[in-house]
């Protein structure tokens, strides 16, 4: 099915893949199609913004999406999930638990950073927790060769931070917050700032040097700053 990414406000990136920036938190969330299946890489920060990535999402390739990965838990990146039905949810390993057990913090968080109390409450009240998580790397063929491979490669940005891969000219690495380009990198209560470092150097081993590198905020970005984004995060939290 052959349409303009563009005309749904997406970015696309090559092999299946786009994103798209969401309006209020500057979220990205992405989207891998192949053949069989359509993995989404994060689902917004409400009901209302997930069924508006599923009803895109759709529209784009005439089908579901069937896999949803998280890259980390936090409110502006999983609270859609629950307009998914039906879709294979995937996490980092500890995602699940904390998701499960943290309804009331994320709706706290969320109302701290200014969403509407019912788009909030309502989110928080279907929260889904990912059926799968991801210790190490996991690979979902999506059909037509495409296989994507899911890393855990935090923590860092928080302690449960889920990086996909998308083979392809060019390779496409989706890093969730552990990488940011609208801004500093955010470190709240729940980042590990010595461990965030490693976590670039992982990225950067899965992705290579002509890779794209897609940030949890802001434009796509190079190696070369992933790479100095890790020397400012060291500095700052006094690691190597």
């Amino acid at each position: 099915m052959d349409v303009a990414w563009e005309d749904f406000g997406w970015e696309r990136l090559g092999n299946g893949t786009g994103r798209r920036r969401l309006p209020g938190w500057d979220a990205t969330v992405a989207l891998v199609a192949g053949a069989d299946g359509a993995l989404l890489y994060d689902t917004g920060s409400s009901l209302r913004e997930g069924a508006e990535l599923r009803a895109q999402a759709e529209g784009l390739l005439g089908r579901r999406v069937t896999h949803i990965a998280l890259s980390h838990p936090h409110f502006d990146h999983v609270l859609g999930t629950a307009a998914f039905a039906g879709a294979e949810v995937y996490g980092a390993v500890g995602t699940a638990d904390l998701l499960s057990r943290g309804a009331a913090e994320l709706r706290a968080d969320a109302l701290r950073h200014g969403m509407d109390e019912h788009d909030a409450t309502s989110a928080t009240d279907a929260l889904v927790a990912p059926a799968h998580q991801v210790s190490g790397e996991w690979t979902l063929d999506l059909g037509g060769g495409l296989q994507v491979l899911l890393a855990n490669v935090g923590p860092g940005h928080s302690r449960h931070d889920l990086a996909v891969l998308v083979p392809g000219s060019p390779v496409v690495v989706l890093c969730g917050d552990l990488v940011e380009e609208s801004g500093e990198p955010q470190a709240g209560p729940d980042a590990v700032p010595a461990r965030w470092p490693a976590a670039l150097d992982r990225l950067l081993e899965l992705g290579g040097e002509d890779a794209l590198y897609v940030p949890g905020h802001g434009a796509v970005v190079d190696a070369a700053f992933v790479r100095a984004q890790r020397v400012r995060l060291a500095a700052r939290f006094g690691v190597s």
